[in-house]
């Protein structure tokens, strides 16, 4: 094998200097599928071959985790492997190297691109305004999503053809929510009947309620008072209304979760509450609908709210001033747009 020790020389770069990371290993020549299981784990962390058995990551805490974890499944199947730190590949100069990550990422958003053309032209279509076929195409647009996102994830010198992806796909998104929003529903007419009520949810909230509770104090009862039982015991009584609870007067409508029924019933024209929805939609169902960046940070800054605060009135609280600046900070990003 190669002295996994030496730095390999190449042609100077002009551009910034990128320290890189070297797999270099050697495979058993039995069984045959360790070959395919190494090829793919290598596929899945986005390394790059430079030379048989050579592949290549830039040098970062996270990466190098990453070959430690092939570097074992190696040698557990029986293999050598050597991680080694790199400042230039010999025969390619840095540039050489990210062109190599950039051609690998561009062939998927290539692919992305053309199914969300195909999408976009399907949207378009007369047959996209029924709630069947666009939930079909919602779903559609999700798994686009979690592709570009997954692709995202090991674009590390950003691929030429990435932004052109994110924005189809963006564009794809607002129609879709255009034909949602033009779509019947039904409206209030006033959200007087709906004040001086005791709102009833299960206990040990988390999210989808702990949303639900600040959207109903801040856009229908500001006094609302709330109540959390154990949906097993619970027993309806009189000026109660429940929400996020089987039979609830408010709670999940198709793959709609209780927030995004709660916002379209109430504040069906707010589109900075339709996005602060779509992130708790992602973080809720776990179905990435809208594959929106900021669910697995809300989702974390939700489960730190849940671990510090075990009663349910305190995560009330903290959750409220958790959305209230969120919601501030889409507000301000549409008139920033305006």
């Amino acid at each position: 094998m190669p002295d996994p020790a030496r730095h390999v020389g190449g042609d100077p770069d002009p551009g910034p200097a990128t320290s890189w990371l070297l797999l270099i290993h050697q495979l058993p020549p039995t069984p045959a599928y360790v070959r395919v299981k190494v090829s793919r784990r290598l596929q899945r962390i986005g390394a790059v071959a430079i030379k048989n058995s050579v592949y290549v990551l830039p040098h970062r805490p996270d990466t190098r985790e990453d070959f430690d974890w092939v570097a074992r499944e190696i040698r557990e199947s029986g293999g050598e492997a050597v991680i080694a730190d790199a400042s230039l590949i010999e025969g390619l100069s840095d540039a050489g190297v990210r062109e190599l990550f950039a051609a690998a990422r561009d062939e998927e958003y290539a692919a992305v691109l053309a199914d969300a053309r195909a999408l976009a032209r399907a949207v378009a279509g007369r047959k996209a305004a029924g709630p069947t076929r666009r939930r079909a195409l919602e779903r559609e647009l999700a798994r686009l999503r979690h592709r570009f996102d997954s692709n995202a994830a090991l674009d590390f010198f950003g691929a030429p053809k990435r932004e052109a992806a994110a924005s189809l796909l963006g564009e794809v998104g607002r129609r879709l929510t255009q034909r949602r929003d033009t779509a019947p529903r039904h409206r209030l007419d006033a959200v007087a009947e709906w004040r001086g009520r005791t709102w009833v949810t299960r206990h040990q909230v988390h999210v989808d309620r702990i949303a639900s509770a600040w959207l109903i104090r801040r856009f229908v009862d500001p006094e609302a008072r709330f109540r959390f039982v154990d949906p097993r015991k619970y027993k309806v009584r009189e000026q109660e209304l429940r929400f996020d609870m089987f039979e609830g007067e408010f709670t999940h409508v198709g793959d709609a979760c209780t927030f995004e029924v709660l916002a379209r019933r109430f504040v069906p024209d707010d589109d900075a509450l339709r996005r602060l929805g779509e992130i708790v939609h992602d973080v809720d169902c776990k179905d990435g609908k809208f594959g929106r960046d900021e669910a697995p940070g809300l989702g974390r800054l939700i489960a730190g709210i849940a671990a510090a605060h075990p009663h349910d009135d305190d995560r009330l609280v903290r959750g409220a001033a958790l959305f209230d600046d969120l919601y501030a900070a889409f507000a301000k990003s549409k008139e920033g747009h305006g």
